[in-house]
């Protein structure tokens, strides 16, 4: 859950995270992950949310892993983009230009090299996050932030390659795995919804077709990921 504990907008890690994570981690517990962790400055949630968007992060970030890691836990990091949920000083950015509800702000819709650049900054954010010794990645694709809106038909009225038929709309979260897949090579999370509960969204047979989607991708990245081991053995 987001814990709004960056007051300084700097989206560096707290000495407030630094008790907070390590004391979930007591007790025996396998695995924590992280707040919403954003990916680019633009993409926070709230101005007060946690990011690894900058290398300045890094450490801090580094810092924390060590201490949970200290009492015999695994960590891993949920890499997101608010999309039209936003609440931000600035333009934000969405599949299109709907926004949340009535009270909020109409996001822009992202061009072709603002997808790009996002695409980019999801692979970046996982090469941080391995530097900082984090155990998993876990890509947040759920409950109505960015990649989300590219899946559901309710928030993604393109007419590129982006929109359209259901595997259209995957196409942005299936280049943010693949990128991602070329930094990371430890265990990877997709946080998806279940149903949009809309007559005209997605379905759970929809995220179904999703979720098989991107277990062939994982499958087919093992499989390399094996090859390339089998090759250095030889070698």
């Amino acid at each position: 859950m987001c814990m709004y504990s960056c007051p300084d907008g700097s989206g560096r890690v707290q000495d407030w995270h630094k008790v907070h994570y390590p004391t979930r981690a007591v007790g025996g517990v396998g695995l924590i992950i992280t707040e919403a962790t954003a990916v680019t400055a633009q993409g926070r949630i709230s101005p007060q949310d946690l990011g690894i968007w900058s290398d300045d992060h890094i450490e801090g970030h580094r810092e924390l892993t060590r201490l949970v890691h200290g009492q015999g836990a695994h960590i891993g990091i949920q890499l997101p983009h608010a999309g039209r949920k936003a609440v931000l000083e600035g333009p934000i950015l969405a599949p299109s230009a709907i926004p949340f509800n009535e009270q909020s702000k109409t996001p822009e819709a992202m061009t072709p090299q603002q997808i790009e650049e996002t695409i980019a900054a999801f692979a970046d954010a996982a090469h941080r996050a391995k530097q900082a010794g984090y155990d998993v990645i876990e890509i947040h694709a759920a409950h109505g932030y960015l990649i989300n809106e590219f899946l559901s038909p309710l928030t993604n009225r393109r007419e590129d390659e982006y929109g359209g038929s259901r595997d259209s709309r995957y196409r942005f979260l299936s280049e943010v795995i693949a990128r991602v897949k070329t930094v990371w090579d430890g265990p990877l999370f997709v946080r998806v919804s279940a149903h949009d509960y809309h007559p005209e969204g997605n379905t759970p047979e929809d995220y179904v077709h999703y979720g098989s989607q991107i277990q062939r991708a994982v499958n087919r990245f093992v499989q390399a990921l094996v090859n390339r081991r089998r090759c250095d053995l030889v070698r």
